[in-house]
């Protein structure tokens, strides 16, 4: 089978596990990628994710608009704040928890070194109630 270059203007959306919806991008179920997956995610005001890791896979997220905090480590002990303009880099199993405290929607382009949408995306209950 050929392989072509492909482009999609983002339309239609998926629901993650994570309790985000998500602008369809490049992925295997979308264009058949085998090592990457990137979507557009705009997490409104006051929206927070469930607890969650990526297993065996890297994240790398651009933050286009907007301010959120996310809360990492084994036991979301650790807080950073992104904001717009700002690169963040989330090593594969690492358990964390992004949220938008501000009152404005924050955008931002999410790349996955697994070609899936969601099959390796573990959610972590155990952790929801260490996030205020």
């Amino acid at each position: 089978m050929m392989k072509a270059c492909q482009k999609i203007r983002p339309a239609g959306t998926y629901a993650g596990k994570q309790g985000f919806t998500y602008l369809e991008g490049v992925s295997a179920e979308a264009m058949g990628s085998q090592g990457i997956c990137m979507h557009l995610l705009t997490i409104p005001p006051g929206g927070r994710a469930k607890a969650h890791k990526h297993a065996t896979h890297e994240t790398a997220i651009y933050a286009i608009a907007g301010e959120t905090v996310m809360y990492w480590g084994e036991r979301l002990e650790h807080r950073m704040e992104i904001g717009a303009g700002e690169i963040l880099y989330i090593p594969a199993d690492m358990p964390h928890l992004p949220m938008n405290v501000s009152d404005q929607p924050a955008v931002a382009v999410i790349a996955r070194t697994d070609p899936h949408e969601q099959e390796s995306v573990v959610l972590l209950p155990e952790l929801e109630h260490l996030v205020p």
